[in-house]
C-alpha cells in the first residue's frame, strides 16, 4: 500500500474537520497515511514557528514514505530557505520519495532545484484537493499515476487564440530535452536575485497565481522580463490565474490584455495558455526540474517525461 506523509511547512490548517475528512478520503483511495505530529500546529498564521516547520520537513525526509504531501500553501516557506535540509531532501528524492505541493511550496521546488538539482512535483495539496466532493477525477488520477510510477506526461487543449497568436503551431512545433520549471508567479518573482531561483536556460517555464489582479500579474511578469528570466526560455506555459475582481477603472484591461502584451515582448518565445494547473479543481502533476519534451500539434499540447 503506497504511503503518504502529511506535513505542514507553510500556513496553518484552519479547518480541522475538513482535514480529517480529507485524510479519510486519501485512506479510502488506498493510501496509508502518516500524519506529522505538528501537522495541525499553529503559530501566528503559520503551522508552527520556523523551527517547528523545519523539523517537520526533516521528519518527512526521514519518513521513507512514497509521497511527502503538504497540507496546504499560504505563506512561510521562503522564510526557511536558508536552513532547509537540502541533502536530506535530495537523498529522499533519490530513494524514490515524491515531494508534492503547489502555491507557497513553489519556494521549496525552486530552492532545492537551484541548490541540489533535485526534481520535485508540482501537484495537489491535501486541503486544496481532497476536502470537497466530488473529488476531481483528473487530479486524483494524475496523483495516482505519480504514486504508482506510471505517469509519463500530461496534455491539454490550447485556446484557439494561442494558435492565432502563434501561427507556426498549426503545423506542429516541438521542444526536446528542456527543463520544466516554475510554479506560483508571486513566489517565483520573490526569489529573483537570490540563490534560490534556478538559472534555467532554454527551459519551459510554467506559471500560475491566485487572487492577483491582472495588473499585478503584468507587473510581476515585467520584473521577470527585465531580469532576463523570460527571454531565456523556450516557451512560457500559463496555468490558472483566478479569484480576482476587475473594476470599472480597468476599462477593458483583463488577463487577456496581459497575455497579448507579453507576446509583444517575447516575439521568439511562444506564450501558451490553458495549462490545467493552479488553484483550480482540475490540475495535472508536473515534474519541477525534470527534462521533458513539449509537442504542439494544432491546439493539442503534450508534455512528455516518461
Amino acid at each position: 500500500m503506497p504511503r503518504v506523509y502529511l506535513y505542514s511547512p507553510s500556513g496553518a490548517v484552519q479547518d480541522r474537520a475538513a482535514f480529517r475528512r480529507a485524510v479519510r478520503r486519501l485512506q479510502a483511495a488506498g493510501y496509508e497515511v502518516e500524519i506529522d505530529p505538528d501537522a495541525l500546529s499553529r503559530h501566528q498564521r503559520f503551522a508552527g514557528d520556523d523551527a517547528t516547520r523545519l523539523a517537520a520537513i526533516e521528519r518527512a525526509a526521514a519518513s521513507g514514505a512514497d509521497v511527502a504531501l503538504t497540507t496546504r500553501g499560504g505563506y512561510g516557506l521562503t522564510r526557511l530557505l536558508t536552513w532547509l535540509p537540502y541533502d536530506a531532501i535530495d537523498s529522499a528524492a533519490q530513494r524514490g520519495m515524491a515531494w508534492v505541493g503547489l502555491s507557497d511550496f513553489t519556494a521549496f521546488h525552486l530552492a532545492v532545484l537551484a541548490q541540489r538539482g533535485t526534481v520535485t512535483w508540482a501537484g495537489p495539496a491535501l486541503m486544496e484537493d481532497w476536502t470537497d466532493e466530488p473529488l476531481d477525477e483528473i487530479t486524483t488520477a494524475c496523483f495516482d499515476d505519480l504514486v504508482q510510477g506510471v505517469g509519463e506526461g500530461s496534455g491539454w487543449r490550447l485556446p484557439s487564440g494561442d494558435v492565432r497568436a502563434h501561427p507556426a503551431l498549426a503545423d506542429g512545433w516541438r521542444v526536446e530535452n528542456a527543463t520544466l520549471w516554475g510554479g506560483n508567479l508571486s513566489i517565483l518573482t520573490g526569489l529573483v536575485g537570490t540563490p534560490y531561483l534556478p538559472e534555467v536556460e532554454g527551459g519551459l517555464l510554467f506559471l500560475e497565481d491566485v487572487g492577483e489582479h491582472p495588473y499585478r500579474v503584468e507587473r510581476m511578469l515585467t520584473q521577470l522580463l527585465l531580469a532576463g528570466v523570460l527571454p531565456r526560455q523556450r516557451a512560457i506555459l500559463l496555468g490558472a490565474f483566478n479569484r480576482y475582481t476587475l473594476t470599472p477603472h480597468d476599462r477593458g484591461f483583463r488577463l487577456e490584455s496581459v497575455v497579448a502584451w507579453l507576446r509583444t515582448q517575447l516575439p521568439g518565445v511562444p506564450v501558451l495558455t490553458g495549462l490545467p494547473f493552479g488553484h483550480v479543481p482540475t490540475k495535472v502533476v508536473l515534474p519541477v526540474g525534470r527534462r521533458v519534451d513539449l509537442l504542439v500539434e494544432g491546439r493539442d499540447a503534450l508534455l512528455f517525461w516518461g
